[in-house]
């Protein structure tokens, strides 16, 4: 026979636009008054009694991060009975992205939510469905007797910030975006919408985009191509409605051919990935939420069968303030088993960045208040979108009660892809996840039918699994699954050719799944995201608040819970709120630095906010503790809030002291000073100075301003590489190819242009602090190099006040250590990283995230570079030549980027940045270092001695304490969290100022079934406990 295939597979496409146009047919236009809002968002109640003017069709409106309100009224003419009949507005909508331009909210006559309009949802059914008929059985019909409409419409002028991300703009900040409007309505009417077509362009959707996957020489496709031709041939376009049933007739046994059998099984989950915070402020995200929930809460009243799964606490009690009546249909939804909160944390967190302490804090306080408002407690982690994942996760949801992980962000690897979908992943401590990639390689699918193929060929576990998952739905700025994508799903249910595409649950898939896959794949330690690797250093100041309000919020409950034993009350309320600010700083968006300037700027004002509260709550606890001490309290004192002894130098009175102060303890001023037995030197010689404590010695050389030698004197060892210099600030051209703030690109190391401008040293000695600043012109950088009696670490600052732009700033340590890893701290732990590029993965890793101090080293001897705030960094080998044998390392830690977009002026302005080089370093040394940068010796009025409520003693190994505060029920109990530190078995002896009753708990501090200690069953202030290496320990001390 004669071959048509591409002249028909053109009808067939020519039909489906025509059948698309034809789902709604209009019947008139309906009148529209608008009224700008001034300033921010205003309630409904202040919006309905504004002066409102004329909103006729071509109207420019919208200014960037306006909102408008229009008032929608008209008048249903006769002859409609019987109708289905919507309401279609167009706000001026460019494109198809749901959550990233114009949208709005639509509310009945009453202010009641009704739903939201986006690009790809813009029609508002007024007469058919579940939610209209309940309105108009609870005496609210949105057409009245005579016909009469009358909406609310509450409309966001938001800029389509994509537009921009290849360059800098000034349309993220509403101070700076100026009163352009950006869009032009189109309109507001009514029509009728015609479910018979709407039902058949389905059907030939589906099964064009199936015929279109196929082989072309497929018997299969070929009788697809001919069902479709002859379902065309029944359909009359100039009376589609009369044909349109035998088209589907025909259509239908093709749709129920029956899958293959071995079709893979795919869950489809509804998802609506709503950003915290990325290109809209936080005010925004608030409506972003009221506006997806109440699509999704509509569709699955009208879909029994469907399921949501949606995460955040944070953005439930958005929802809860924002609309009540739309949160408890979400609830209802949840007990119908429809909707299914996940992912158990506050906000979908960075995984880098953010401190253990605060990933434990991310599922308590989500948790918390799911169980709480919802009444679920989740068990799946559902983190789609974050940078990378650390390798302390596995272990900190499993003792959240996580049982599964689901993420796809690995998908967007560059270089190298994971060997799998389905397996185990296993944390640094030896704790397993059972671990899920979609194989459609997104959080967003549209349920198409090149998505679907895709995924079935993609799976990596097909031939031994059959299971995965179809995560659907709009994402990003929200929006989330539509009544298309139901129905394509119910359409792929069984169909030859094509995986079983069913709705279903979360749990539904992971309980089958690991019951279908017993023997999975391991993979073991951190999954390195080799994309996004910018955001280790973007925007500092975000990072360096969020450090500062970490080592606040565990000092602050340290010292709440002292006074609280005198009879203060504990601040529980106050430490929760935040704790909840905090977290939602660290979304992944948002402490990463890849926001705009708007999100930014608030982000570093709330940081800033949280530390100054907390120290309010601080001083309040001292204060209680002070008037509760016996005899004389004149005087000042120094509180340790770490988990270290600290010896130290800070300042008294403008004056070094070189004091001493036990951990998590305070002690007199007059009691903590003491004598140095390693005072301070300083040489001046013709062309440098050197300094020396007798531990340790670092010469500057004065013509350059650089270290040009660090001498480890009691170990009599040199640290540089010979000839090197240390401390050397290098800038690299920062242009990457895409996602400017988020990305830093292998190219930048092509060339480099080293700060070398100098214009003056000077030198401030004494014997318990000596430090030479160096100045250097042009640039505006001063660095300092400084030595402290009785130290074996030298530390640097730099304070400049940066103005570059698409530039990165490194510093060089060019180390005489023969190291073929560098052992990186990330939270509760280290884990080891290969230096060089051996292999494609080594290579894709040229930039690495860590917490506070790397250890570098060869057997025997090693050397650290602690930091207080600087979190990218990189090592690569150095020394070695045709003509050498030296084996060493090039550590540098990334100071500060530039980037333009989406934020056009990130980091612009006075930075101070802290770092250290510690001699013959190990992983308890470094953590007392990284301690002295990050939790500095705190000064207070009244000599107050004041004991540990908790302290370690290593008897072998090392484990640091993390937290101590009250337990979160109000039961006045004391919660102690620890980890191993040093990667070993280790013992350790727990020292109580107070006996109690242990018990061993998880993070939300429940009892463990099967605990790992065996604890005393009576009352004890001391304690020998065994820790796995990496193991993070709760105890919950009670008096019972």
């Amino acid at each position: 026979m004669h071959d048509h295939t591409e002249l028909t597979q053109d009808r067939i496409g020519h039909l489906k636009e025509r059948l698309e146009r034809e789902i709604t047919k209009k019947i008139c236009p309906l009148d529209v008054t608008a009224w700008q809002a001034p300033g921010e968002p205003v309630s409904f109640e202040e919006a309905v009694v504004a002066d409102y003017c004329p909103f006729p069709p071509g109207t420019w409106w919208g200014a960037p991060w306006s909102t408008w309100w229009l008032h929608v009224t008209g008048t249903l003419p006769e002859g409609h009975a019987g109708d289905e009949i919507d309401l279609s507005m167009d706000l001026g909508f460019v494109g198809d992205w749901a959550g990233n331009q114009s949208e709005a909210m639509v509310y009945t006559s009453s202010g009641r939510p009704l739903k939201a309009l986006n690009p790809r949802n813009h029609r508002v059914a007024l007469n058919h469905g579940t939610l209209t008929q309940r309105f108009a059985d609870e005496g609210e019909p949105l057409i009245g007797t005579d016909g009469g409409i009358e909406l609310w419409v509450e409309a966001a002028g938001n800029p389509d910030m994509t537009l921009h991300l290849g360059g800098p703009t000034e349309l993220g900040d509403r101070r700076t975006a100026g009163d352009e409007p950006l869009w032009q309505f189109r309109g507001a009417e009514l029509s009728v919408r015609r479910k018979e077509v709407w039902d058949l362009w389905l059907d030939i959707d589906v099964l064009d985009g199936l015929m279109r996957q196929l082989p072309s020489d497929s018997t299969h496709r070929a009788r697809l191509l001919h069902g479709l031709e002859q379902a065309a041939d029944e359909v009359d376009l100039h009376g589609i409605l009369a044909g349109a049933g035998q088209a589907r007739e025909i259509l239908a046994g093709h749709l129920g051919s029956g899958a293959n059998s071995s079709a893979q099984q795919m869950t489809a989950i509804g998802h609506a990935h709503i950003d915290s915070a990325w290109l809209w402020p936080l005010r925004e995200t608030r409506r972003k939420v009221v506006r997806t929930f109440s699509n999704v809460v509509s569709l699955a009243e009208e879909y029994p069968d469907f399921h949501f799964a949606c995460t955040s606490a944070q953005h439930y009690a958005w929802l809860q303030d924002s609309s009540p009546e739309l949160f408890e249909r979400v609830r209802d939804a949840i007990e119908r088993g429809q909707w299914h909160p996940v992912g158990g944390m506050w906000v979908e967190s960075d995984t880098n960045l953010p401190s253990g302490e605060s990933l434990v804090r991310q599922f308590t306080s989500g948790l918390r208040w799911m169980r709480e408002q919802l009444g679920v407690r989740p068990d799946c982690l559902w983190l789609p979108d974050s940078f990378g994942y650390t390798g302390a996760l596995p272990q900190i949801a499993r003792l959240a009660g996580m049982n599964w992980f689901f993420t796809q962000k690995l998908s967007w690897n560059t270089a190298n892809t994971l060997p799998h979908h389905t397996f185990w992943w296993e944390g640094i401590d030896g704790t397993r996840i059972w671990t899920h990639f979609p194989p459609v390689d997104c959080y967003d699918s549209i349920v198409s039918a090149d998505e679907v193929k895709k995924a079935e060929a993609n799976f990596k576990e097909k031939g031994v699994a059959r299971r995965s998952i179809l995560p659907f739905g709009y994402g990003d700025g929200g929006g989330g699954p539509t009544a298309e994508q139901v129905e394509r799903v119910h359409r792929f249910a069984d169909v030859e050719d094509a995986p079983q595409v069913r709705l279903g649950s979360p749990d539904d898939y992971f309980a089958q799944a690991r019951d279908d896959y017993p023997q999975a794949p391991v993979w073991r330690g951190e999954m390195y995201l080799e994309f996004h690797r910018g955001v280790y250093t973007s925007v500092h100041a975000l990072k360096d608040g969020n450090r500062r309000a970490e080592e606040a919020l565990t000092a602050a409950e340290w010292l709440a819970a002292a006074a609280a034993r005198l009879g203060h009350p504990y601040p529980h309320e106050q430490l929760e709120q935040l704790w909840r600010r905090t977290l939602l700083l660290q979304f992944h968006d948002i402490l990463p630095g890849s926001s705009i300037a708007w999100v930014n700027r608030e982000a570093i004002a709330e940081f800033t906010a949280i530390r100054a509260e907390l120290g309010q709550l601080m001083d309040e606890a001292w204060q209680a503790l002070s008037q509760a001490s016996e005899g004389e309290i004149t005087g000042a004192s120094l509180i340790n809030p770490s988990h270290s002894d600290r010896r130290e130098v800070v300042t008294v009175d403008g004056r070094p002291t070189l004091v001493q102060v036990p951990a998590m303890a305070a002690q007199p001023l007059a009691d903590a000073v003491v004598d140095p037995e390693h005072p301070v030197r300083v040489e001046r010689e013709l062309d440098s100075i050197r300094m020396s404590n007798g531990l340790v010695e670092v010469c500057i050389d004065t013509h350059d301003g650089l270290v040009s030698s660090v001498v480890d004197l009691v170990a009599d060892r040199e640290l540089l590489l010979p000839g090197q210099r240390a401390n050397r600030l290098v800038l690299h051209p920062d242009y990457p190819d895409c996602f400017d703030a988020w990305e830093l690109q292998h190219q930048y190391r092509h060339s480099a242009v080293v700060v070398d401008d100098l214009t003056g040293v000077d030198v401030l000695e004494g014997p318990l602090r000596s430090t030479v600043r160096v100045e250097r012109g042009e640039s505006g950088f001063i660095q300092a190099i400084t030595l402290d009696a009785d130290s074996r670490a030298v530390e640097f600052s730099l304070d400049v006040d940066w103005t570059e732009q698409a530039r990165v700033l490194k510093v060089d340590f060019p180390l005489d250590v023969a190291a073929d890893t560098s052992v990186d701290e990330i939270q509760f732990g280290h884990i080891k990283r290969p230096i060089g590029a051996n292999t494609s993965w080594d290579d894709a890793h040229f930039e690495s995230c860590g917490q506070q101090w790397m250890l570098l080293g060869e057997p025997g001897y090693a050397v650290a570079l602690a930091n207080q705030s600087t979190y990218g960094h990189d090592v690569s080998p150095a020394g070695g030549d045709e003509h050498t044998s030296t084996q060493g390392v090039m550590a540098r830690l990334t100071l500060l980027r530039a980037p333009q977009s989406p934020d056009p002026h990130p980091d612009r302005g006075h930075h101070h940045l802290v770092y250290s080089l510690l001699a013959d370093a190990g992983v308890a040394s470094a953590h007392v270092e990284a301690a002295r940068l990050n939790q500095p010796l705190q000064m207070r009025d009244g000599a107050l001695h004041l004991d540990s409520l908790a302290r370690i003693e290593p008897v072998r190994g090392f484990a640091v304490i993390d937290s101590v505060k009250q337990a979160f029920d109000g039961s006045g109990d004391l919660v102690i969290r620890m980890h191993e530190a040093d990667g070993t078995r280790s013992r350790v002896r727990l020292l109580l100022d107070r006996g109690g009753y242990l018990s061993e708990v998880d993070l939300l501090e429940e009892r463990i079934g099967d605990p790992t200690q065996q604890l005393p069953t009576v009352a004890v202030s001391e304690v020998d406990l065994a820790l796995r290496p990496f193991q993070i320990l709760t105890l919950r001390v009670s008096q019972r």
